[in-house]
């Protein structure tokens, strides 16, 4: 089953950041613009938007062997390349990734680097 969510700059509003679902009806006044339409405008590289199926999450991330990885409810996970966006720009300055719960998975559908240009 695939739930539909309208996507939030979380990073905007930290007492959110935990938040599964987070949805934005207006009432987030404080997020700039550009700051969202830059999150509901981001793309898979498959071509499906970022914010149809979760919310961004700002996010620490490291990298190992060439292979970023994010921490996702406590535990790293590797951001498999499918999931990195590297043309789309941050204006958050931070990682963002987006990811749902899948039949018992977590399963990342996108990630944008804090360097993302």
């Amino acid at each position: 089953m695939r739930r539909l969510a309208v996507c939030v700059w979380l990073a905007a509003m930290p007492a959110l950041a935990g938040a599964a679902l987070a949805f934005d009806n207006g009432q987030y006044d404080n997020v700039p613009p550009d700051i969202r339409a830059w999150f509901k405008s981001v793309m898979a590289p498959n071509g499906v938007p970022c914010c149809d199926i979760s919310d961004g999450h700002r996010t620490d991330y490291d990298v190992r062997d060439g292979t970023y990885w994010v921490p996702i409810e406590g535990q790293w996970m590797a951001v498999p390349e499918r999931a990195i966006i590297r043309d789309r720009g941050n204006p958050v300055g931070q990682a963002v990734v987006w990811y749902v719960h899948h039949r018992g998975a977590i399963i990342i559908s996108c990630f944008v680097p804090a360097d993302a240009v």
